[in-house]
């Protein structure tokens, strides 16, 4: 870590130059079955596929499928799993779907807003989920995590969680 700070004091880099997250690829085993799961079942668009891949889109994401031999269609013991944004309204049709074509469950939801968690053909773990950030930082600001910090207060520089600006509020400084 010191390492990464001594290299951004001495770097051009402005804040912000990340604008988002530019596409997502998810390594497969079989092609044909991974873009139907995609495209039939989540419907997703199908933009482009050739041999060993395709391209799929939602508004505001572009998911890359590519074939890799190296792939395991067993799903990952950790949490990493990727989140489909799903509306109040369609998300009990929506789980219908996924639970009358047998897809897979991974985990029950524990956290705020309905959450489906599921597996797709190769074993990636994923979630259709009811919220945004906004609703799960206002749940967090009703029942926070062990040692969370919420930074939208300004007490706490996002940069350096370690310090707590408010000891450096006029308020609090001492006269000179």
């Amino acid at each position: 870590m010191a390492n990464i700070t001594a290299c951004l004091k001495n770097s051009k880099v402005t804040d912000n130059m990340l604008t988002g997250l530019n596409h997502l690829t998810l390594a497969v085993t079989d092609l044909n079955p991974s873009v139907a799961f995609y495209q039939d079942l989540l419907q997703l668009r199908l933009e482009a596929s050739w041999d060993t891949g395709a391209y799929l889109s939602l508004p505001g994401l572009w998911l890359c499928l590519s074939v890799d031999p190296l792939r395991s269609s067993k799903p990952a013991a950790d949490y990493t799993h990727y989140a489909f944004t799903v509306s109040a309204a369609d998300f009990p049709l929506f789980v219908d779907r996924l639970q009358s074509a047998n897809v897979l469950e991974w985990r029950d939801n524990l956290s705020e807003g309905a959450s489906f968690y599921f597996l797709d053909p190769d074993g990636h773990k994923l979630e259709a989920h009811v919220g945004d950030l906004a609703s799960r930082l206002a749940a967090c600001r009703e029942r926070p995590y062990a040692g969370m910090k919420l930074f939208d207060d300004q007490s706490v520089d996002p940069r350096r969680p370690e310090i707590d600006l408010r000891a450096f509020t006029p308020a609090q400084q001492d006269s000179p």
